[in-house]
């Protein structure tokens, strides 16, 4: 077999993708230990065999070119490939190790992702996480996430979206708020109740309820007297506390249903759902910890709906 590759070729495509994901040969030469000026000498170099540009530098930025967008893509995959090769044969696949950093929504990761993390590090002791807890929409890719979990399809095309679970939608009010005000009977009688309000971190606006009418799904705007931000649980709050009707998750609400705290209103117009997702970057190349905790994901959070 002929010999193609040199070990400053493949020392080139290793430093190439550390200052892809480093944004800058500074960063790359960092990460790598050595000076940035050899870096930069080491693109020139790969550039010049592959007779095409990879980089368009400036003197504020590095961005990589279409042609160094498509290398990139494959120089992870092979480079994966050569190390799970050598895990495998040193017997480190059966010991993988490392960080994740897992962006999770607040309510969603509170009831559902959190309690599942200590079963698989216990399983995988060397594997530890960094765990972003709030609503806020992280930009993956920039931000260096591994993994974000979110509870609307993703516009961004170069992200993967694995579907968790189907969310079942539910309209809750206390006893005593009910026996004020009647439970509303039919989707127009919402306009005479006090709705609690949930607003969009992203966009600051109402979520809409979803109802299904005649066969349909069908979303409806609500109005009342409390708006709530950031957090789902404060609506549940407001609610147990008599405040009004709140659509919300089945999942947050089940404890204080089977308690009678709580009671569903409008079950003929039910059958709603949301999806929530997990997220990775199309063109990332996933570490072994990161694939062996998206199977689990996959398979311990609830499945019935999904």
């Amino acid at each position: 077999m002929a010999r193609y590759f040199g070990n400053v070729e493949l020392g080139g495509i290793e430093l190439f993708c550390l200052a892809a994901e480093q944004g800058s040969f500074t960063g790359a030469a960092h990460a790598a230990g050595i000076s940035p000026a050899a870096v930069s000498r080491a693109m020139t170099r790969l550039e010049a065999r592959l007779g095409v540009r990879l980089f368009v530098r400036t003197t504020r930025s590095l961005r990589l070119t279409d042609s160094g967008q498509t290398y990139l893509l494959h120089c992870r995959e092979a480079l994966g490939r050569l190390q799970d090769v050598e895990r495998e044969l040193t017997g480190a696949q059966q010991r993988p190790a490392g960080t994740i950093r897992l962006s999770v929504p607040t309510t969603y990761g509170h009831a559902r992702i959190l309690p599942l993390l200590p079963a698989f590090q216990q399983h995988y002791p060397q594997v530890c996480f960094d765990i972003h807890v709030g609503n806020r929409n992280v930009d993956l890719v920039t931000e260096r996430y591994d993994l974000v979990v979110r509870a609307r399809p993703p516009v961004d095309s170069g992200l993967v979206a694995r579907p968790l679970e189907q969310a079942d939608l539910v309209v809750v009010a206390s006893p005593d708020y009910l026996a004020k005000r009647g439970p509303p009977r039919s989707l127009s009688d919402l306009a005479t109740h006090q709705c609690i309000q949930f607003l969009l971190p992203s966009t600051g606006r109402h979520v809409a309820w979803l109802f299904m009418k005649n066969g349909q799904e069908t979303a409806m705007f609500t109005d009342g007297d409390y708006q709530c931000r950031e957090d789902v649980s404060a609506g549940i709050r407001l609610a147990l506390a008599g405040a009004g009707l709140y659509q919300t998750y089945r999942f947050l609400v089940e404890e204080p249903l089977a308690q009678g705290e709580l009671r569903e209103v409008l079950t003929p117009h039910g059958g709603c759902s949301r999806p929530f997702s997990l997220l990775y970057a199309k063109d990332r190349l996933l570490s072994l910890p990161v694939r062996l905790f998206i199977d689990y994901l996959l398979a311990a959070v609830p499945q019935h709906n999904r």
